[in-house]
């Protein structure tokens, strides 16, 4: 048995997540813009990719399948190290609109639900922006700086989130740090996940198959979960549907990390016992406010009304206004239709706020008491190393096998009256995926017009906000 495990040992570290050859990976196109402190702005193109996760994996030099609906071919994938010499994801050309639902025109990214290809049927999708040289991402420091997009979220119902996010992954997604393993896909395949969920259902992590302890899905025919999850800070800026909305900060102690065990902090008895927060930091208009808000919601008689787009701006605030200060604020506006809406003055634990910060996070787990421990993972600090060493864009669409997306848009825990729990108007009984595939699959979330520059240079705000 030692010897058998020295074995499969050397032979991972000769082989690793490789690009197949069938088809030349080609990235659509996405406008963006700099902005700069006189408050012009320049234009720029470059490409997003599909993560890894949604790729075709086959064996290397074949068509054979690796991996089909939410198993491993044990025959090429009986374990890590044979799996990672046998098989290699694929590029995707015409694939990205035809099997994943995505589209991109100008400056808007477009993302479908259910899209019957014509090998699958393909649920969400997750997308990255690259850098212009196309073989990395491009990588965001955003401290003393704002971020602007706006975002169309009126066919995105109750169980549904189009979410846009950085999270602290590697600038090649890993292809230069776990070149022992041979991951020549990298960056340009869309490899190298992570976030503060230390999700298990990568079927690649540092480049290796997470095909040790593979547990297929029950309830989603496309997925399951390895032995392993991997880790970062996350900093969500939306996320939402037309029912709901919220922008969280998520903490962890370590990044790019490869987890197993308690360090992943699974859902259940070890949740908080892993490197990262999983509840996160956020602000959300209905739990702060309650079921009376009209903050947010579909109609005239909400200040944000979802059935119309939406211009969405985050500021990253440091304590002394430079980009080398501390980053100790997140504030969050929006505007439409030529007006703009800032967040109320909430009371939380007896005390105003309107922004993330650590005096926020430390007073509104005093009043949820749910446990949360974003300080205790590095709190505000952790946000501020992600953007100083840099951080990816994430836009993704995506259905809740988990909790049915209750925790965003409904009431959770379910049935709860604790402070806090409720989050949005969507039954209890919403959100099931399954019925959500079945019901809405023409759903789709658009991101246009991405620009980020020094704060206040991204957008013009009406004269009584204070930026």
């Amino acid at each position: 048995m030692v010897k058998a495990a020295a074995f499969a040992s050397c032979i991972a570290v000769a082989n690793g997540q490789a690009a197949g050859s069938l088809t030349q990976e080609k990235h659509p196109l996405l406008d963006y813009s700099v902005c700069h402190s006189d408050g012009s702005c320049t234009k720029h193109t470059t490409g997003v990719v599909i993560d890894s996760n949604w790729r075709w994996t086959h064996k290397k030099g074949e068509t054979t399948n690796c991996y089909t609906g939410n198993l491993w071919d044990k025959s090429l994938c009986p374990d890590e190290a044979t799996c990672s010499k046998n098989c290699v994801i694929e590029g995707a050309d015409k694939e990205y609109e035809e099997t994943y639902g995505v589209k991109t025109t100008g400056s808007e990214l477009k993302l479908g639900f259910v899209t019957e290809g014509p090998y699958t049927t393909n649920i969400g999708s997750r997308l990255y922006m690259m850098d212009n040289d196309d073989e990395n991402y491009k990588m965001f420091h955003m401290k003393n700086r704002e971020f602007t997009f706006t975002v169309d979220d009126s066919h995105v119902g109750c169980g549904l989130n189009g979410a846009l996010y950085f999270v602290q992954m590697e600038k090649d997604g890993g292809k230069s740090k776990y070149k022992k393993y041979n991951d020549l896909a990298g960056a340009k395949y869309g490899t190298g996940y992570c976030d503060a969920q230390c999700p298990h259902d990568m079927k690649w992590i540092h480049g290796r198959a997470n095909v040790e302890d593979w547990v297929p899905s029950e309830t989603d025919s496309n997925a399951g979960t390895g032995k392993y999850g991997t880790c970062c800070t996350e900093i969500d800026l939306w996320e939402a549907n037309k029912h709901a909305m919220a922008f969280t900060m998520h903490a962890c102690d370590h990044q790019d990390y490869r987890c197993s065990g308690s360090k992943c902090g699974d859902n259940g008895a070890d949740r908080f016992s892993g490197v990262c927060d999983k509840n996160g930091c956020d602000i959300q208009n209905f739990r702060l406010n309650g079921k009376g808000s009209k903050f947010f919601g579909p109609g005239s008689d909400y200040e944000i009304d979802s059935t119309q787009p939406v211009q969405v701006t985050t500021q990253f605030m440091t304590a002394d206004g430079t980009d080398t200060g501390k980053l100790t604020r997140v504030k969050q506006f929006y505007t439409q239709n030529g007006k703009t809406v800032e967040h109320p003055m909430y009371t939380v634990n007896g005390h105003s706020h309107k922004t993330i910060s650590d005096e926020f996070c430390a007073h509104w787990v005093a009043d949820t008491k749910d446990g949360t421990n974003f300080l205790e993972k590095g709190g505000m600090q952790a946000v501020d190393d992600a953007f100083t060493a840099g951080s990816v864009l994430v836009m993704s669409l995506w259905d809740d096998h988990y909790a049915n997306m209750l925790w965003l848009d409904s009431t959770y825990p379910i049935g709860s009256d604790d402070v806090g729990a409720y989050r949005g108007p969507c039954a209890a009984t919403s959100g099931v995926p399954a019925d959500l595939e079945k019901d809405v699959p023409k759903s789709h979330v658009k991101f246009s017009d991405i620009k980020w520059g020094p704060i206040g240079s991204t957008v013009q705000v009406s004269d009584d906000v204070t930026v």
